[in-house]
């Protein structure tokens, strides 16, 4: 099958966040499947562009119309990827080849994205490649299904869409002077585009596309919901027949508890209990806590933002300190009053307590493979990966039964049997609490049960092989159409 995917990033080329990572292992994943030919269309950035270590060639050139605009795009193909994938960016300096600092946040980044997904389907018929199937992601590529429609139907006849969700609350919006100013579509595509009398790229892409899918079944399910989708609830509710949920992978050969080379100490699902008992104790004096292998060491590594539930630990932190014993680390930046509390709580409890307000990808992978409880108690989750990195390292997780947490940890009972962790149902500081003082009663009173449930976390395969043949069951559901 031909499959071409568009991203507005993609790792290790250029990553903001999760996306980038789904587009560094999702490609792979799918060229790996005999028969398939895989591109991937990203725009050609500064960052990449000054990058040494990636080299590319022009393909070809040609101009691009957007409104009145006739814009130069250049075709550049790199030239050192071995997987399988063919790489290829969009090179435009006024859009992005020479603009310094974040790829997102500029005043025009409507019109950049509009540049970027009209010159991919350009790109395409340069190349002479008719994808079977086009895959693109998120608000900065959602016009694709709308441009093929309007304008590249005759080329791509046979060429089916697919819009993957993976943040819904940035949906790309824009003036309603938008459409004829930048878009310049016709007219009858209005209606598609336009929500209370502006534009929403988002909602262009949920009309136009052959299939929608996101990042976790249930949170699928959930965006039906106004709590969760932001405003298009009613939007995707009445797109439900096409609307699927494809549970994300993680990478596991970086989060390999076998070879990671963060870790001070190796280990398999067979050896956990001394390697991570050696990490652990690695750990606790590189932060600061007290080095005692029995007391449970609760871990957290994320954004320190309101969603991630940080609320809900603040709210709980002290009672479990006073009443259990365990020991806190946290490790990430973020919104200020939270960097605050922890600092605070860390000056607090020394020795119990370490607040890490930093950004440290081998810190990262340590506090995985030496923790024991991985806290995720996020407000919503589309998907969640350091829950899936955790388990890898035989970290047994505590977290909010939403989007992908419900779907990736299954709860366990009371004697750590039939489920990956410990799970609460609504979204409050006292259900947190009851879950994690169910978990450390486990740790505390049922050793042997704990160390089962690591185990099984452990066996887990988290890897991308099967969502890449679940991507492939929509792909051929939507030629079958």
């Amino acid at each position: 099958m031909r499959i071409a995917i568009m991203a507005s990033e993609g790792a290790p080329y250029i990553k903001s966040g999760g996306l980038g990572d789904v587009m560094e292992a999702l490609p792979s994943a799918l060229a790996r499947i005999d028969g398939n030919e895989v591109v991937l269309l990203l725009p050609y950035y500064k960052k990449i562009k000054d990058n040494p270590a990636y080299a590319t060639e022009q393909v070809c050139h040609f101009d691009v119309t957007l409104g009145w605009r006739q814009q130069y795009a250049g075709l550049m193909r790199l030239k050192n990827r071995q997987d399988g994938v063919t790489v290829y960016f969009i090179d435009n300096d006024y859009y992005f080849g020479a603009r310094p600092g974040p790829i997102y946040g500029d005043f025009d980044d409507g019109e950049r994205f509009a540049f970027f997904s009209r010159a991919c389907l350009e790109a395409l018929g340069y190349l002479a490649f008719i994808p079977d199937v086009i895959q693109c992601n998120d608000w900065q590529t959602a016009l694709v299904p709308v441009f093929l429609k309007a304008w590249y139907y005759d080329r791509f006849s046979q060429t089916r869409t697919m819009f993957t969700i993976h943040n819904v609350e940035y949906q790309g919006w824009a003036h309603g002077g938008f459409f004829d100013d930048v878009l310049a579509l016709p007219w009858e595509y209005r209606g598609c585009l336009d929500m209370h009398g502006q534009v929403n790229v988002m909602k262009g892409a949920i009309e136009a596309a052959h299939m929608v899918t996101t990042v976790s079944e249930t949170y699928a399910r959930e965006l039906m919901y106004p709590y969760y989708a932001h405003g298009l609830d009613s939007i995707l509710a009445n797109a439900a027949w096409k609307l699927r949920g494809i549970t994300n992978g993680i990478d596991v050969g970086t989060f390999n508890p076998e070879t990671d080379p963060h870790i001070p100490a190796h280990y398999n699902a067979d050896s956990f209990v001394t390697g991570k008992a050696a990490c652990k104790a690695a750990l606790q004096q590189e932060v600061g806590l007290n080095v005692e292998a029995d007391t449970p060491l609760l871990v957290m590594v994320t954004r320190l933002a309101g969603h991630k539930g940080l609320d809900l630990l603040c709210y709980i932190a002290r009672k479990l300190l006073w009443e259990e014993n365990c020991q806190i680390l946290i490790l990430g930046t973020g919104e200020p009053q939270f960097e605050s509390f922890f600092r605070e709580l860390a000056a607090e409890f020394p020795g119990r307590v370490s607040a890490q307000i930093t950004f440290n990808l081998g810190l990262a992978a340590r506090i995985y493979a030496g923790g024991d409880i991985y806290m995720m108690p996020s407000r919503s989750e589309p998907c969640g990966l350091s829950q899936m990195n955790a388990m890898r390292y035989g970290t047994v997780p505590v977290v909010h039964a939403t989007g992908g947490l419900r779907d990736t940890v299954p709860p366990a009972d009371e004697n750590g049997q039939n489920g990956l962790g410990f799970t609460f149902q609504s979204y409050n500081g006292d259900d947190f609490l009851a879950s994690m003082k169910r978990c450390l009663h486990l740790y505390h009173y049922n050793r042997d049960g704990f160390r089962d449930l690591q185990y099984r976390d452990m066996c887990q395969d988290f890897s991308w092989n099967i969502p890449a043949l679940r991507y492939m069951e929509l792909f051929h559901q939507m030629l079958q159409r």
